[in-house]
């Protein structure tokens, strides 16, 4: 096993690569809970603002940072970044290249569970422990540290020391071996994408039909058909159309819903809704743009039906 850098009891030192909409507020998380802090961003005006609105040191290059963090959190966009800011890029050496051996490296993205998987045997070879721990619960549960983190890994003792900095964020949810907490994530995210489809073609119908969408929508609430998108999305965001308010793109649901699928055409299951459902929005995807809220999801297919 590979020698624990924290092993004398001090405080571990926390990198964090990704400060966009959740690498943001998780900054100020660990910042607050009094972790010695070091970020790093491809933007470094991003990174510089960010450090000193938290009082964090900005690192200039994933190298840097790797060397001088015990414990690395990545918040990225896709597998093949994770990759690239963890091992390089064959031009500029990644975080793992300077890190002590022993040192944790936690993927919060939404990546692929046999990438991640891939990642960590690679990582291990070189002493250090890859975990996956993506989240859900969006921006505003990660302002407040409420997120449900589901944490996947293979070392024990490893998980029991990255405990307490993600608990700054949120509940946990011990998963399974390395790359479980992204195979859950892309099936959570699976079901929620087909909830709020499903919610959303319901909505379409009954204005045609000339319901009361309020009134509709607490019915449903009241009834079997509550879910996450009829309580919370469907009166702030859907009814209103003001889907950008609701705070989470409509391509990285496309992704994690595509992940879903491949996951499951890798495990060799033909399952249809799963079929549909990555079919869908990719198309909403790149009919509505890279902009898109995923509660727009509504607005394509309200313009679906227009065409019947």
């Amino acid at each position: 096993m590979p020698s624990d850098p924290s092993a004398s009891g001090a405080t571990p030192r926390v990198g964090l690569v990704g400060l966009g909409m959740m690498g943001k507020p998780f900054a100020a998380l660990l910042a607050k809970a009094g972790y010695p802090l070091f970020l790093y961003d491809i933007d470094a005006s991003t990174r510089d603002a960010v450090a000193s609105e938290v009082g964090a040191t900005a690192q200039p290059t994933l190298a840097e940072l790797g060397q001088s963090c015990d414990i690395v959190i990545t918040m990225l966009p896709n597998s093949a970044i994770v990759r690239s800011a963890v091992l390089g890029d064959g031009n500029t050496p990644g975080l793992a290249k300077s890190m002590a051996r022993g040192g944790l490296i936690v993927d919060m993205s939404s990546s692929f569970p046999t990438d991640t998987v891939a990642l960590g045997a690679e990582l291990e070879a070189r002493g250090l422990v890859l975990m996956d721990a993506p989240v859900s619960g969006g921006v505003a549960k990660a302002i407040t540290g409420t997120l449900a983190i589901m944490l996947g890994g293979n070392d024990s003792a490893a998980l029991d020391r990255a405990e307490p900095v993600l608990a700054t964020m949120g509940r946990i949810f011990r998963t399974g071996g390395l790359g479980s907490g992204h195979a859950i994530k892309a099936l959570n995210n699976y079901v929620s994408a087909a909830g709020l489809a499903a919610a959303c073609e319901a909505v379409i119908v009954g204005q045609k039909f000339g319901l009361d969408l309020e009134l509709m929508v607490d019915v449903i609430n009241a009834s079997t058909g509550r879910n996450n998108s009829t309580e919370n999305k469907l009166k702030p965001y859907i009814l209103t159309g003001d889907y950008q308010r609701a705070g989470f793109a409509l391509p990285l649901m496309a992704k994690d819903v595509g992940m879903a699928a491949d996951l499951a055409q890798t495990l060799e299951l033909d399952l249809p809704g799963l079929k549909a459902a990555k079919a869908l929005w990719a198309s909403a995807r790149e009919d509505l743009g890279q902009g898109a809220d995923h509660t727009a999801i509504h607005a394509y297919l309200d313009k679906l039906a227009a065409r019947a």
